[in-house]
């Protein structure tokens, strides 16, 4: 060291220790594991009562997520909280999903550190809402070792990609991760559950998706190899854990489960209201009487129905149940500025969880003096 001018501080020597910290890991002869402090840390932590934390949270997690299996299918209940306009509600999902990720870093395995050496392997797989992989090398004994993880959840648009578009992304994904490893290093083999991955690449009939990426598969020397799913364990595991899968509501349970409600005080005013209504009215005395042969002509279609005393209305595009304002115009704008925030110049919100009982336009001042005018669809009477 001092032939070539490179000098050691003795306060930051470690000598005759079976393993050394590294940049917030403990690197020793056995592998890579967290450094216990930071897992302390995360243990102790308190739940969360606001993005802000959950953000500082998920922050730290992040920094060990490479040690634990499907991270990012244990947090996804999380993550839901992250998205922009997104209300908090902590729900049991919310605990259950940060429990998860307390214990998952308690319980990590010991991963193997890279041996340049020796060739890698990399098992992907994807689901419906998550992809998967893991970056795997035999050790000297021939024992299958995971030297990286990683998953992520599927973005909007992804999750209607088909299924042998989805693996590709898994496998592109999973190249594009383990980058460091595996560009210009020695042949090496992705492991897929999808058997026509096999031939995907040098298919003579790709999409234009697939045609955008060969580029990218262009520049790694690999070879696909079909392994079931049965024993593509690892991969499996990280894409198809089933409890953060995307769950579809129930169709019956749609309208009380997804309507939201105005406050208590602002929904009685809208059941005294109704009463005014000549078309609301003679909606609500027909679910009140509907047999009576003189109202059976209120067509059906309307998609109407009556919930806690609220007439609730089923728009054909929207899979969720609106409430029905009367034809108040003071009530109207009630209900708009509770829905509507102003300065996200945004109707959204009030077209999706209201629907007014006439054609009506309202203008809407915001703190700016801008003025944003909508229209609202009439909910009509036969």
């Amino acid at each position: 060291m001092r032939k070539h001018k490179l000098y050691a501080n003795l306060k930051k020597c470690i000598f005759g220790a079976s393993e050394i910290p590294v940049l917030g890991c403990l690197v020793g002869k056995n592998g890579v594991r967290p450094d216990p402090g930071k897992v302390r840390v995360i243990n102790e932590w308190p739940t969360p009562s606001n993005v802000k934390e959950l953000r500082q949270f998920l922050g730290l997690a992040t920094y060990l997520c490479k040690y634990v299996s499907n991270y990012a299918g244990k947090i996804r209940p999380l993550s839901q909280l992250l998205k922009k306009d997104a209300a908090w509600v902590w729900t049991a999902d919310c605990q259950q999903a940060f429990d998860a990720v307390k214990q998952g870093l308690t319980e990590v395995p010991i991963l193997a550190v890279a041996d340049q050496d020796r060739p890698f392997h990399v098992v992907c797989d994807a689901s419906d809402f998550a992809i998967g992989c893991a970056l795997m090398q035999h050790d000297h004994e021939g024992r299958d070792r995971v030297v990286y993880y990683q998953s992520r959840q599927l973005k909007p648009a992804e999750r209607n990609y088909p299924v042998h578009d989805k693996e590709l992304l898994a496998m592109k994904y999973a190249l594009a991760k383990f980058r460091v490893y595996l560009l210009g290093s020695r042949p090496f083999v992705v492991y897929t559950d999808h058997a026509s991955l096999r031939t995907a690449i040098k298919s003579p009939h790709i999409s234009q998706r697939m045609a955008r990426w060969l580029s990218f598969f262009a520049e790694y020397n690999f070879q696909v190899e079909y392994k079931p799913g049965r024993l593509n364990v690892v991969a499996d595991a990280l894409s198809c854990r089933p409890d953060y899968a995307v769950h579809k509501a129930d169709a019956n349970a749609i309208g009380v489960a997804r309507t939201s409600t105005p406050s208590s005080s602002l929904s009685d005013d809208v059941r005294s209201a109704y009463t005014k209504d000549a078309d609301a009215k003679q909606l609500l005395d027909y679910f009140a009487a509907p047999s009576d042969k003189s109202r059976q002509k209120l067509a059906k279609h309307l998609r109407a129905r009556v919930h806690n005393g609220l007439l609730l209305y089923s728009a054909v595009d929207v899979n969720a149940d609106r409430i029905v304002v009367p034809d108040d115009h003071e009530l109207k704008f009630r209900v708009t500025y509770e829905y509507h925030d102003p300065r996200r110049r945004d109707i959204r919100v009030v077209r999706r969880h209201t629907c007014f009982s006439r054609v009506t336009s309202i203008g809407v001042t915001s703190t700016s003096g801008y003025v944003s005018t909508f229209v609202l669809a009439r909910y009509a009477s036969a």
